[in-house]
């Protein structure tokens, strides 16, 4: 029991100190931060660009807060009481304010009692390079990379040092040399030419900018270098340009070969000119459409599932053509082409109808969203880059179904020679039906790919039916592999003609192109072979 009476003096005295450590340090960063936030309520603007760098050094965790609040005019000072307060919102009168120290609510107080604390131009320069560099410190490797770019051609003489620390300290390759190259911007504008070693090869528009400066420079070995700099740059920048115009050519042929892939197969196999084939591909872009209404707050399970989705109800709308119609006019082109195009007509307007006449757009989930930074110079859509990559995984897959499955054996037998395989025992009305719901199915996944490039609508078949029977045309009837060239072909063509010929006369240039090979080369680039050919 005296053992217990001696040491509870001893454990009160301890708890005493634990429970006023806290209240003596946060009593201690209160005062500190008074002392800085009324540092920056000087009467001069070269005091208060000096109570800025105080706050910089001075490590505090509510720096970074109290700078951005100050540029944007809510760090304001009570003038009865000297409290400093943030303002949350503008009000006509009363205004509501959190405490700047703490952050704690403060209720609302009258804008008559309040006193903002006032900037000029070149402090708010000083405040915008200041946050940047606050931004260098966070965990976070994106921000510090984005916080560098900011940096390029806005670092002054009081940011050398701490920039030069940053550097030192840094683990990431791409921060240092965005901030080697702010430095390095910094000195051009000195004066000394060895800077511009360290911006040569950058394609970054700051960069760019200051060398074009330069240029002007009156000391003519600066103008010089800076002008040779500049040239290759520039060359640089024509090489990525190119290089994004083929990179869209390429997007842009993958879809004409998921709408052509489809329409080769059905038009090799049967022979038949289908022009509901683009009402087919409208029909897979409304089922994403649907999948998205079905799921809503989901687009990324509303797409996957839209997959399977848009394949049978494309397929199955093929098969009841094929049922419905083209197997009464087998052998009869015209008659086949006529008919069609009235399906087409009717399925754009049962949309109409029963949907709307107005375009639907397609939410595309977060991981198609963005694009993929190859250089300053070059960007990647990833859209465009999953619907390039989705184009050839279809192609593959139906690769596999034609030459490792009975069917594709049967529909290239079908294609080579019709009336031999009817004479081997392949029932070729059964091999049509497939082949059309197969061909159509594919025009279903087409749609789904379009639906995350452009708006859903009625008409949307109608911008690709043309196109892909050029595809089939120029590849050779009934061939993917030909398809797939030409598909990827025409589209890098119109992508390459359209900035200076415009897309129409693009578009009739390619379809010159097209007739004039044909004269040449009548069955494509990869003609079929069998007897049916040779006929």
């Amino acid at each position: 029991m005296w053992m217990i009476r001696a040491v509870l003096p001893g454990v009160w005295l301890l708890c005493l100190l634990l429970g006023l450590a806290p209240t003596a340090q946060a009593q201690q960063q209160t005062g500190q931060g008074q002392a800085l936030l009324e540092s920056l309520d000087a009467p001069s603007y070269d005091a208060k660009a000096e109570a800025i760098e105080a706050i910089i050094v001075s490590g505090d965790e509510r720096s970074r807060r109290w700078l951005d609040e100050l540029l944007g005019g809510k760090l304001q000072r009570h003038k009865d009481t000297g409290r400093f307060v943030i303002v949350l919102e503008n009000r006509s009168r009363n205004w509501p304010v959190i405490d700047a120290l703490t952050f704690e609510d403060a209720g609302e107080m009258s804008r008559r009692d309040l006193d903002r604390i006032g900037i000029n131009n070149a402090l708010r320069g000083q405040l915008q390079s200041a946050l940047a560099v606050l931004d260098l410190y966070t965990d976070d490797v994106d921000d510090r990379r984005d916080a560098a770019r900011e940096l390029l051609g806005s670092v002054d003489a009081p940011m050398v040092e701490p920039l030069r620390e940053v550097i030192a300290s840094e683990d990431d390759a791409e921060v240092r040399r965005l901030l080697e190259q702010a430095l390095a911007i910094h000195r051009l504008e000195q004066g000394e030419i060895e800077a511009i070693a360290d911006l040569e090869g950058s394609l970054n528009s700051r960069v760019r900018s200051a060398l074009n400066s330069a240029t002007r420079s009156d000391d003519p070995l600066v103008a010089d270098a800076a002008s040779a700099a500049l040239a290759d740059i520039e060359q640089r920048l024509r090489i990525n340009s190119g290089l994004e115009t083929l990179y869209f050519g390429l997007s842009l042929g993958s879809v004409l070969v998921l709408a052509a892939i489809g329409l080769a197969i059905t038009f090799g196999v049967m022979g038949v000119i289908n022009m509901a084939h683009g009402e087919l591909i409208m029909l897979g872009a409304y089922t994403t459409w649907a999948m998205q209404q079905l799921l809503p707050g989901q687009p990324g399970l509303a797409l996957v599932l839209s997959i399977p989705a848009g394949f049978l109800v494309a397929a199955l709308a093929g098969v009841a053509i094929e049922r419905s119609v083209i197997q009464f006019l087998k052998g009869r082109p015209l008659e086949t082409l006529l008919a069609t195009f009235g399906v087409s007509l009717i399925l754009q307007q049962l949309v109409r109808t029963v949907i709307s006449p107005q375009n639907r757009t397609v939410v595309s989930p977060e991981w198609m969203s963005g694009s993929l930074m190859i250089n300053e110079g070059l960007s990647l859509t990833l859209n465009r880059l999953f619907v390039l990559g989705f184009a050839l995984v279809v192609f593959a897959c139906l690769m596999l179904v034609m030459r490792r499955t009975r069917l594709g054996l049967e529909v290239r037998a079908v294609t080579q020679n019709r009336a031999m395989a009817r004479s081997m025992g392949i029932r070729a009305t059964r091999v049509d039906i497939m082949t059309f719901a197969l061909g159509s199915g594919v025009a279903g996944l087409a749609g789904v790919a379009l639906s995350q490039l452009t708006n859903v609508g009625p008409n949307l078949g109608q911008n690709y039916i043309i196109d892909s029977f050029m595809v089939v045309v120029f590849g050779g009837v009934g061939n993917l592999w030909g398809t797939l060239v030409a598909g990827l072909s025409l589209g890098v063509i119109n992508q390459v003609l359209e900035p200076w010929a415009g897309a129409v006369l693009a578009k009739i240039i390619v379809l010159v192109f097209i007739i004039l090979f044909i004269q040449k080369r009548p069955r494509g680039l990869f003609p079929q072979k069998g007897r049916a050919a040779e006929g």
